[in-house]
């Protein structure tokens, strides 16, 4: 009972007050002519990718996609998917790299610098679609396919894509007395100014990171259930992550775009995750009138592989096969074979009239010497037919 007490009292201690500020954010691989940095915020980046990729690919299998061709997808969508989020970035938040109202003070050359932080998931979205449309066209399967087993592993690469922002210690949300708050090192040029140095904030990573995980098993859930087609799996995903995104971009304080509609003022994430969520909304319902396509294939038409048509090949080559043998009469054939049993011809035969013999011949010597005739003639026949 003591050692409980006690372990009752440590309890608080062992209990971390916040989350602390990391100690790193990044490494250097020394080169003959300097050195290579490699940033955390890039290595999340590139472990996102791979896991989304892994459980794209796995789910991609299971639809009966051709071998290979989520790579030959992937190659073409994601450079796609980085230059439309880093644009995307630049546009929402511009006042770094062309100043303040666009002024002119601010530094373009920091533009293609994507190492220190800065990807618009919208953009990312919308340029890596269509890098995925030309990666499915040239390998002869459907966009709204892939599209849907992409999308739980899109919602785990952002997850884990997201604790970049604690490395780089950015967009992060307001103060907060919470015992999960953030620390943010007081020198660094992303903290607020005015605001005393222990001050805590919202880790508004850790909650869409969090956010994130939970998505992918409520996607995976759905789609074993239902079975999602026609891209409506991936208007979920919209639907849901823009959800959890209008609540955790209101509890950050970074700079950004802010946008006027109908007198209302706020960050143009915040409108953009709203119309985004009405027209995923609006796509998921119109989309399911149409029901389950009829046959439910990965393959573009005309595109599917030679296996799928080689049942119905092979029976119209077995039907100009047999076609020809209708032109022989079945009682014909059964006239030319002999009879196995007495080596004769068949019994039709014997209703034939016999041939008159020939003049001054005995019909009895005749008649032998022509069925012995007949029987030699016919023997090698017989055994030729069974032999087939």
């Amino acid at each position: 009972m003591q050692a409980l007490i006690q372990a009752a009292a440590l309890a608080p201690a062992l209990v971390p007050g916040s989350i602390p500020s990391p100690s790193w954010s990044g490494f250097d691989i020394p080169l003959p002519w300097g050195s290579l940095r490699i940033h955390a915020y890039a290595l999340c980046i590139l472990a996102g990718i791979v896991v989304g990729l892994w459980l794209t690919s796995v789910r991609w299998a299971k639809r009966g996609a051709p071998e290979g061709s989520v790579w030959d997808i992937v190659i073409w969508a994601i450079p796609f998917g980085i230059i439309g989020g880093r644009l995307y970035h630049v546009v929402s938040s511009p006042d770094a790299y062309f100043g303040p109202g666009f002024d002119g003070t601010g530094d373009l050359s920091l533009i293609p610098q994507i190492q220190r932080g800065g990807l618009g998931i919208w953009g990312a979205v919308v340029l890596g679609a269509v890098g995925a449309w030309i990666g499915c066209r040239r390998s002869g399967v459907k966009l709204s396919a892939f599209v849907d087993a992409a999308a739980p592993g899109l919602l785990l690469a952002q997850a884990l894509g997201r604790w970049g922002n604690y490395f780089n210690q950015e967009l992060f949300g307001g103060p907060t007395t919470l015992p999960w708050g953030l620390q943010i090192d007081a020198n660094n040029p992303n903290f607020p100014a005015g605001l005393p140095a222990d001050t805590l904030f919202h880790p508004t990573f850790l909650y869409e990171s969090l956010w994130n995980v939970a998505g992918v098993l409520i996607l995976l859930a759905l789609d074993r259930r239902f079975h999602f087609r026609r891209s409506r799996l991936f208007w979920l995903y919209a639907m849901y992550y823009t959800l959890g995104r209008v609540w955790i971009e209101l509890l950050r304080i970074d700079d950004a775009e802010q946008i006027n509609i109908l007198g209302i003022t706020t960050r143009l994430n915040v409108w953009t995750s709203i119309f985004v969520f009405l027209a995923a909304l609006l796509a998921f319902l119109l989309l399911g009138l149409k029901g389950r396509p009829e046959p439910d294939t990965v393959y573009l038409p005309g595109r599917e592989p030679a296996e799928a048509a080689l049942p119905g090949a092979a029976a119209d080559d077995a039907q100009e096969v047999r076609d020809p043998d209708t032109v022989v009469s079945d009682s014909d054939s059964r006239g030319n074979l002999p009879d196995n049993q007495s080596g004769s011809r068949h019994a039709s035969d014997s209703t034939e009239e016999p041939a008159a013999a020939p003049a001054g011949s005995k019909p009895g010597t005749d008649a032998t010497a022509s069925g012995t005739s007949g029987s030699t003639a016919t023997g090698p026949a017989s055994e030729a037919g069974a032999s087939k």
